[in-house]
């Protein structure tokens, strides 16, 4: 009889402790973060300890069931089934005109302007004083107030070093900012600066990721708004200018060109010297974003110079990894080599190592119209649904949590771990510009929620114990971007609300004297 009394002792321990975790996790919203739309964000304790009885139970609601070893693939929602109506995205926002209503179902013109007015201070507070106290260097460290470019005494230091390349990256960066915010005269002052004081003939190691998207896609940027002949900011040619920044982008991308030799797979190494090429100590590993969002940039130098090469590299970089993928899931890791082609990084996810890969994929389609990358894309996006979609399948209906995207093996689709990161709030807007508008608006829910909560998107947030991983933000722009595109295709005011909210955030706890 002992046995029994064991057994009867553990089931009332584990009803008890049932009991507690629902009080505690069970009752109304547990974030608190008084969220204008309403969703039900009633998330429950995941539920670490299972026997194999508690393992056969289905549930679509991602706070559980994390670490099951079956296929996720049974237990993920994401199907959309067409002969079930869906409500449209605009009846989320009408609900009854409570005190959330009242405050976001409009927003004045007077306040449009006025933001307007602030979001050009901050960008000018930031301009002035990198060119008053850091220019020609690459950045401005706002702490001591002086420039700074690579850390040459530490080239190991890869998170500087890998983005600043002794080439003047704030004021190249910021060309086509000038023009958007209608300061024509400065615009053409810095491009004469550019043109007079930049070369890319320095001993840099830089990475070639960050070097395209920074650097190459701004060169590339100002000359067409000097040359388009549709003149979208008005007639801002420049008397004189003779593809100067064309012919500064083409030298820049010539020097990124060895990361592309020497590789067996055609994946390009991660960083080169714009002096010397490939540096001899290079790893052979590189990331998924990394190697595989060089295509826009790439491929319109190709397309601007009539020289197909640069597209080429790009494009079979795209392919070779695209090419990797699981057969099982359709899904790619995060971490490649180079040379063998073996997954090092078997993590699928939408954040860091393989956010852009996604987004490049979808905006290269939409600029060159390319049907190769259009087909990648919605085999990538369906594989994503497929794999790392958790929550019920309605957006905002249903029971179950509101849809989340987690961290899975690329293999077999099981959860890594409990944490998304801030890079991966670039999806909701993605998803706009597929057409997946509904899901896109709660997704952007869970992140603006996240945000309400501790003023800005922590580097890493794990939803399991619904508290920071890594505690700081690095001004990403992601989820403005986001909020912007769900904006132009909804125009709900309530985005224009959440962007005023972030604009005073960045200004209240980031800005310093």
């Amino acid at each position: 009889m002992q046995w029994r009394s064991i057994v009867v002792g553990l089931l009332v321990l584990r009803v008890a402790l049932s009991c507690v975790l629902w009080l505690a996790f069970g009752l109304g919203p547990s974030w608190g973060f008084n969220f204008p739309i309403k969703f039900s964000f009633n998330l429950h304790k995941i539920e670490l300890l299972k026997n194999g009885d508690m393992a056969t139970s289905r549930t679509n609601a991602w706070s559980q069931n994390v670490y099951d070893n079956r296929d996720h693939q049974e237990k993920t929602c994401s199907k959309i089934s067409e002969n079930i109506p869906k409500k449209s995205y605009l009846s989320f926002f009408k609900t009854s005109r409570d005190e959330y209503d009242r405050k976001y179902s409009s927003f004045s013109d007077a306040l449009k302007i006025k933001m307007r007015g602030m979001a050009k201070d901050m960008f000018y507070f930031g301009y002035d004083n990198y060119m008053k106290y850091a220019f020609p260097e690459d950045e401005l460290n706002p702490i001591d107030c002086e420039g700074r470019g690579p850390d040459v005494l530490n080239p190991s230091n890869i998170n500087i070093n890998d983005v600043l390349g002794n080439y003047s990256l704030t004021l190249i960066d910021t060309l086509d900012t000038l023009l958007v915010l209608g300061n024509v005269s400065e615009f053409h002052r810095a491009v004469r600066l550019v043109i007079d004081t930049v070369s890319f003939d320095k001993d840099s190691t830089v990475q070639v990721f960050e070097a395209n998207i920074r650097i190459l896609g701004s060169l590339i940027s100002a000359h067409i708004l000097l040359t388009d002949p549709r003149h979208p900011f008005g007639d801002v040619g420049l008397e004189g200018y003779d593809d100067e920044l064309l012919r500064l982008a083409h030298d820049l991308a010539v020097r990124l060109l060895p990361a592309f030799e020497n590789t067996s797979t055609g994946i390009p190494y991660p960083r080169v010297n714009l002096k010397s090429g490939v540096p001899p100590d290079s790893i052979n590993e590189t990331c998924t974003a990394g190697a595989g969002s060089l295509l826009v940039e790439f491929g319109i130098l190709s397309r601007l110079i009539g020289d197909s090469t640069f597209e080429w590299v790009a494009r079979r970089a795209v392919r070779a990894l695209w090419s990797l993928r699981s057969n099982e899931t359709g899904l790619l890791g995060n971490v490649v080599n180079i040379q063998t082609g073996q997954w090092v990084g078997k993590q699928s996810g939408l954040g860091a190592g393989m956010d852009s890969f996604y987004e490049y994929l979808l905006k290269s389609y939409i600029l060159f119209g390319e049907k190769e990358d259009y087909r990648m894309f919605i085999a990538a996006y369906k594989s994503i649904q497929s794999h790392l979609r958790r929550g019920r399948e309605a957006c905002n209906e249903g029971e179950g949590d509101p849809p989340l995207y987690v961290n899975v093996n690329m293999f077999n689709g099981q959860i890594m771990n409990t944490w998304i990161d801030s890079l991966q709030a670039f999806f909701p807007g993605l998803q706009v510009l597929i057409g997946d508008v509904e899901n896109a608006i709660c997704l952007h829910a869970f992140y603006y929620a996240i945000w309400r909560r501790f003023g800005a998107l922590p580097e890493r947030y794990n939803w399991q114990l619904q508290a920071p991983d890594v505690h700081f933000y690095p001004l990403r722009p992601e989820l403005v971007e986001s909020t912007y595109l769900l904006y132009q295709a909804t125009k709900n005011p309530f985005y224009l609300h959440v962007g005023m909210h972030i604009l005073q955030s960045i200004e209240k706890d980031t800005k310093v004297k």
